[in-house]
Formats: structure tokens, C-alpha cells, sequence
């Protein structure tokens, strides 16, 4: 599996919500390493950017499965931690604005109202529920990741918010897209 397998917008199945994972299977440990496969292969092919995380449905697998890069801040740290039917069960401290990107959303990032702190239960790749508690960018990751298990991208929590969407140039700075020229009325995003 590669970067090419990632689905972008306007893929339908990125709005649609994944199915609960019921028994841990050869095939689902199977998604999980094309998950990681996929995120690496994007990894190389960018000089400014990360993946830090994936969600299964990225993959075209409609699974609550999502996998975290457990060292976010070293791009050749290729171990990831998956999260199984991963759930936020308290959202806690400020909303804070920061900006987000998404390997579904190509060459787009906003600038994203999240909680500071969330506690999270999930499944580990034994089956053995588990329980953590982030906070800062690992917040923000769970939020986003999550959220593709529900079938909802970053884009949607600022679509009518014109200055908060941004692409990223050659040399790795955000520039601000004109809101009414290319997001408003984009058949790719909405």
C-alpha cells in the first residue's frame, strides 16, 4: 500500500461513518500495516509535511481504526500505535485555534477550534481496552482522527469561517486562500 491509496475529497466514503471493529482478524491487522504503510509513503513524498496520524477510512476500509505516529516530531520514526474502536469520553480545557491539514485534503489547511485536553478509551491490537489522556497537538490528533470515524473532516468545523483556510507553498510557508475564489462554492470540498 501506498500514498495512492489514500482517498481524497470528494471520495463519498470519507462522509460516511465507519463500522465498529467486533473481532480482532488477520484482515484488520492487515489494514492496520496499510495504514502504516500508506502514511509512510506519504511521509517521503513530502519535504514540509508529516503524517502524524490516519484513520482507516482514509484507506477506503470503513473501520473505527485509527494509528498514531508515536514520535510526531521525528519524520523517520516509522512505529505507530493503533487505536481500535478509539472513543473521546471527556473533552476538557480551553478551545484553542490552531492549524490542521489532512492527507484527504490535499494542499489545504485551516485553522481549527480544539480542545486543549480529551480523555480517550479504545482497543489495543490484543483486544485489551485501554484509556488515555492527551493533551496539546496529541489532542488535536485524537479530535481530527476521530472525527473521520465519524464521517466528518477538519474543513467542517470551519466552513463558513473565510479566513481560515490555507495552503502551503514550495517553501513550506502558509499562505491564506481567497475564501470566495477557492473555497466557498469548491465541488471538491463540499
Amino acid at each position: 500500500m501506498t500514498k495512492d491509496d489514500i482517498i481524497c475529497l470528494p471520495h463519498p466514503n470519507l462522509r460516511l461513518r465507519s463500522a465498529k471493529v467486533n473481532q480482532l482478524t488477520d484482515d484488520i491487522f492487515k489494514v492496520i500495516d496499510n495504514m502504516k504503510l500508506a502514511t509512510v509513503s506519504w511521509d517521503i513524498s513530502r519535504d514540509h509535511e508529516v503524517g502524524v496520524a490516519l484513520a482507516a477510512v482514509q484507506i477506503n476500509q470503513l473501520y473505527r481504526i485509527i494509528i498514531v505516529r508515536d514520535n510526531y516530531e521525528d519524520k523517520n520514526n516509522h512505529d505507530f500505535t493503533a487505536f481500535i474502536n478509539p472513543k473521546i469520553t471527556k473533552l476538557e480545557g480551553k478551545l484553542l485555534e490552531d492549524y490542521e491539514g489532512c492527507l484527504s485534503v490535499p494542499n489545504i489547511y485551516g485553522k481549527v477550534k480544539r480542545y486543549e485536553k480529551v480523555r480517550v478509551k479504545a482497543q489495543d491490537i490484543n483486544g485489551k481496552e485501554f484509556r488515555i489522556t492527551a493533551d496539546g497537538f496529541l489532542a488535536r490528533i485524537f479530535q481530527h482522527e476521530i472525527d473521520h470515524c465519524e464521517g466528518k473532516l477538519f474543513i467542517d468545523h470551519i466552513k463558513n469561517k473565510p479566513d481560515a483556510f490555507f495552503e502551503l507553498d514550495q517553501d513550506g510557508q502558509l499562505n491564506q486562500l481567497d475564501y470566495e475564489k477557492d473555497i466557498r462554492n469548491n465541488h471538491i470540498l463540499w
